[in-house]
């Protein structure tokens, strides 16, 4: 067992006696990939031994009232949190001024509620570090990217992510910049929906889709690296414009970032395709978009440390076609439990997806061997074992 005193010190005075408080900072309030995995967590913790606080940047999205009435308290504070554009030097200035600010008021909250432990359920948010270096109390960093295009800063925000006294990382890939640290441990996310699919023809009417078409969909945050571009690129190849294959985007872009989403639909109309796109927003629930589908594409052009819409949709038994880098590999076996392509190549997406929507026993056979795989390796008990474990450790 790890020493628990390891990258921190004492922990506060006077703690009260009962359930360890935990901190917990987390930089959005939606249903997406990481929102879902912060609920997940706390609903498998142990409250005879954890006592929860969930600080979140706003009370806009839907994560607030969710957590809410699982009996979490929530408390709604501004939280610096690390985007690309603040990677310029007026950028991190900015974010530097913020972050400190962070850092005295998690502070101030740590100290008057007698936390123990905080963690960091992104890698992006920077006041809770500074905010238990301040309290001697130990922070967890939740590693849940890969700073793929960070070529010049990635050196410089490693060590400072290495100040944590844990960083567990959702995968293998995740972990792999950290190169070996002790620190790091892989705790792969659990499944946080339970996996089905939507009788197509409801899904589809729901959704206002054709019945009678073959369809490919891309679940997610609208973004410029979660590929959204690749399936438009791929619907307007040859091989899928002959199977007349429609094109579901299923997802709504980052607040401030709406330019993405404008971006995807003028490629549509450039290419020609728009009448055989669906942009469809977030949407509720996410079996609705697995049952519609022929075909689930997770077409990642950046390394994805490990894409919730692929878990989900392979463990709802969806034909689901992933970027062969990142995590993906660590969620699919290629023509075991899904198909493998090369990351930013439409072409090879387009073949693929034809390729699935030719042989539906296959699509069938491939989503059958994924569900019974991923419902398996991703079990949620398993999540919450080995997070229990890691608390253990530290406190």
């Amino acid at each position: 067992m790890a020493d628990p005193t390891r990258g921190r010190g004492p922990r506060p005075r006077g703690a009260a006696v009962g359930p360890t408080t935990v901190l917990y900072l987390h930089s959005s309030t939606g249903r997406y990939g990481a929102d879902r995995q912060l609920a997940l967590i706390l609903a498998g913790l142990d409250r005879d031994h954890y006592r929860p606080i969930v600080v979140l940047p706003d009370a806009t999205g839907p994560l607030v009232g969710d957590l809410t009435r699982a009996g979490v308290e929530v408390i709604v504070m501004p939280l610096a949190v690390v985007r690309r554009g603040a990677t310029t030097p007026t950028g991190l200035a900015r974010l530097s001024v913020r972050a400190a600010a962070d850092a005295a008021a998690l502070a101030r909250l740590i100290r008057s509620r007698r936390v123990a432990l905080v963690h960091s359920n992104t890698s992006v948010l920077l006041g809770g570090a500074a905010a238990a270096a301040l309290t001697g109390v130990p922070h967890v960093w939740h590693i849940r990217e890969i700073y793929a295009r960070w070529d010049r800063l990635w050196p410089y925000y490693r060590r400072l992510l290495a100040s944590a006294a844990a960083l567990p990382c959702v995968s293998v890939a995740a972990s792999v910049p950290f190169g070996g640290s002790e620190r790091v441990t892989v705790i792969h996310d659990g499944l946080a929906v339970a996996p089905r699919r939507t009788q197509r023809g409801i899904a589809r009417a729901r959704l206002a889709l054709p019945q009678d078409r073959p369809l490919a969909a891309v679940v997610g945050r609208v973004s410029d690296w979660k590929g959204q571009d690749q399936l438009i690129l791929a619907l307007a190849t040859a091989e899928l414009t002959e199977r007349g294959v429609h094109g579901l985007i299923a997802g709504d872009a980052w607040p401030g970032a709406e330019e993405r989403l404008a971006s995807v639909h003028r490629l549509a109309a450039d290419l020609g395709v728009s009448d055989r796109v669906h942009f469809r927003g977030f949407v509720e629930p996410v079996a609705d978009v697995y049952g519609a589908a022929d075909v689930i594409a997770v077409p990642s052009t950046a390394p994805d440390p490990l894409p919730g819409a692929a878990v989900e949709a392979a463990a709802a038994g969806a034909a689901v076609v992933a970027a062969a880098h990142g995590g993906l590999p660590e969620i699919i076996t290629d023509a075991v439990t899904g198909r493998l392509v090369p990351p930013g190549d439409p072409d090879a997406l387009a073949h693929a997806v034809a390729g699935l929507i030719d042989e539906p026993r296959r699509r069938a056979t491939l989503g059958a061997a994924a569900s019974r795989d991923v419902r398996r390796r991703f079990a949620p008990a398993r999540m919450h074992a080995a997070v229990a474990a890691l608390y253990g450790e530290l406190t």
